[in-house]
């Protein structure tokens, strides 16, 4: 398994205390780009969506789906549970439900549908 394959609770602990707020699937988002020294037009591209989407996702303007999280997590070389995670994370801290999200692949299916 690469590093890159896997996120640890460790790793996401390290980057809130960096950047100083909770992980959200945006700033992930932007932590990969920079640690890959891109653009963001070269990250968006790479990802197939506009420069000005992906810069609403790292502001926290928009929110990805469970499903578009996974994809993107496919395409980066990433943990599905990690971005998976994150998206649903947003969502739950967005509508202020205080709740902390974990997830674990059903048993026998490691690789979920990405479309």
């Amino acid at each position: 398994m690469s590093t890159k394959s896997k996120v640890t609770k460790k790793t996401e602990k390290k980057l809130q205390r960096i950047t100083g707020i909770p992980l959200t699937l945006g700033n992930f988002l932007w932590s990969i780009s920079k640690c890959d020294e891109m653009t963001q037009a070269e990250f968006a591209e790479k990802q197939g969506i506009s420069k000005q989407y992906l810069c609403d996702l790292e502001r926290g303007r928009r929110l990805v789906s469970p499903k578009m999280a996974a994809g993107y997590a496919k395409l980066l070389g990433y943990s599905y549970e990690q971005f998976v995670r994150l998206s649903l994370q947003d969502m739950v801290d967005r509508d202020g439900i205080n709740f902390i999200i974990e997830v674990t692949p059903r048993k026998g299916d490691m690789q979920p549908f990405c479309a």
